[in-house]
């Protein structure tokens, strides 16, 4: 009975997935989360653009900074959720504040996959166990579908569990979706639950759990066309603002939308056929 107790305990201890990593947080100000085996990779060029740079969502900006900020300085913040117009900022708005907030107070980013979030306890604990250090965990382009469980991971990072997310430890995430879901999914639930009320109240109230709602909407053509002006003049690219109209309606017109991110595509062939690096 013994020799096969010992046989069970090893096979178990083989199953096992292996402890992660100690993390060296001093190697970067911001990681990726991987799993299998669990470890943060350090990411010394984080692909972002200047503060400065991001034009049109103002408002949205100034309240994330204000929110990271207090957070850095150890005081209370709110979880964000960012959503709306796709190609508007949400993610270089994240990795942009978190520079701006890094060079002033010591603080973290760590990146999240959505399709890990299974394993977020296992870094909430890793995180939790770094006193002195704080950190911004993101996930980026969060949703789910239908018959998706991962909602009930990110409750542990919000506000759910015994253990609540860790002191040190603030959750942004963006999504094109303001409730994380599509509304035909969301339709589909009242529809055909015994309980319809609940069964749409359980997942809709995630998104309920971010204290803060930053909604990103369609830019105008005034504001893709400062964008675009807003990178000229940060790389040194001279183009009158007559020959910069006609291209860059040219170009969205040509994309059949007009964003953020439409304004830098066009900016990078702009560049690049100025032979000006970017």
């Amino acid at each position: 009975m013994t020799d096969t107790a010992t046989r069970i305990a090893e096979a178990l201890e083989r199953m096992a997935p292996p402890p992660p990593e100690v993390p060296d947080l001093d190697a970067a100000d911001a990681f990726v989360w991987q799993v299998a085996p669990d470890r943060l990779r350090p990411v010394e060029n984080v692909a972002r653009v200047d503060l400065s740079l991001l034009l049109g969502i103002e408002r949205a900006r100034d309240t994330l900074l204000a929110n990271t900020r207090q957070f850095a300085r150890g005081y209370g913040a709110n979880n964000a959720l960012l959503w709306g117009a796709r190609g508007m900022g949400k993610s270089s708005l994240v990795k942009a504040v978190h520079a701006e907030v890094a060079a002033e107070h010591p603080l973290k980013i760590v990146e999240l996959a959505r399709e890990d979030l299974a394993s977020v306890g296992r870094l909430l604990d890793l995180l939790r166990a770094a006193p002195g250090r704080r950190f911004v965990l993101f996930c980026d382009d969060l949703s789910f579908g239908g018959d998706d469980q991962h909602y009930k991971s990110l409750k542990a990072v919000l506000d759910g569990g015994v253990a609540g997310r860790p002191e040190n430890v603030l959750f942004y995430a963006t999504s094109n979706r303001r409730h994380l879901m599509p509304r035909d999914m969301i339709e589909n639930e009242r529809a055909t639950a015994i309980q319809p009320g609940e069964a749409v109240e359980e997942k809709v109230s995630l998104s309920d759990r971010f204290g803060l709602w930053l909604g990103f909407h369609p830019c105008d053509q005034d504001a893709y066309l400062a964008m675009i002006r807003g990178y000229c003049d940060a790389w040194g690219i001279g183009i009158d603002d007559a020959d910069l109209r006609a291209q860059a309606i040219e170009w969205q017109a040509t994309r059949g939308s007009r964003s953020g991110r439409v304004a830098w595509q066009f900016f990078t062939d702009l560049a690049g056929r100025r032979g000006v690096p970017v």
